[in-house]
């Protein structure tokens, strides 16, 4: 069994912030829990946007707090995102997240992050760790 908490983790490795500044995220669970997915806390700071392409891993959010929106590079959609909203890029969706507000954000990755990586220029996180933040 696992049990951690998010203040414990927010104070650990586990807490990455972005080197631009523009979110940060606390992974709860990683690879090495061997969970088969990885599980974060992420922050998009109001004033916001990220562009993102996540080419090697699956992921589901729901937003808990905060508002923003999502835009589809695909089909130039854009989605409202607001508390109790869920979105999955199950096609590996490029996508804009804009945050109107502090978005807070569960996160779920398959296959699991290793640790603090960061995002590529292609917005994308690699694979075993091959975009580790060592820094």
């Amino acid at each position: 069994m696992i049990v951690r908490t998010l203040e414990s983790a927010n104070q650990s490795a586990r807490r990455v912030v972005s080197p631009d500044g523009n979110w940060e995220s606390c992974r709860l669970l990683l690879e090495e829990d061997g969970m088969g997915f990885s599980f974060h806390i992420t922050t998009i700071y109001g004033g916001k946007s990220c562009r993102l392409h996540y080419t090697n891993h699956l992921e589901s959010v729901y937003c808990m707090a905060g508002k923003g929106s999502i835009k589809s590079l695909l089909t130039e959609e854009i989605f409202q995102i607001e508390p109790g909203t869920v979105y999955a890029l199950d096609q590996h969706d490029p996508h804009i997240l804009t945050a109107e507000e502090d978005l807070i954000l569960a996160c779920v990755f398959n296959p699991p992050v290793v640790g603090n990586e960061t995002h590529r220029p292609d917005g994308s996180y690699g694979l075993d760790g091959e975009s580790l933040n060592l820094e």
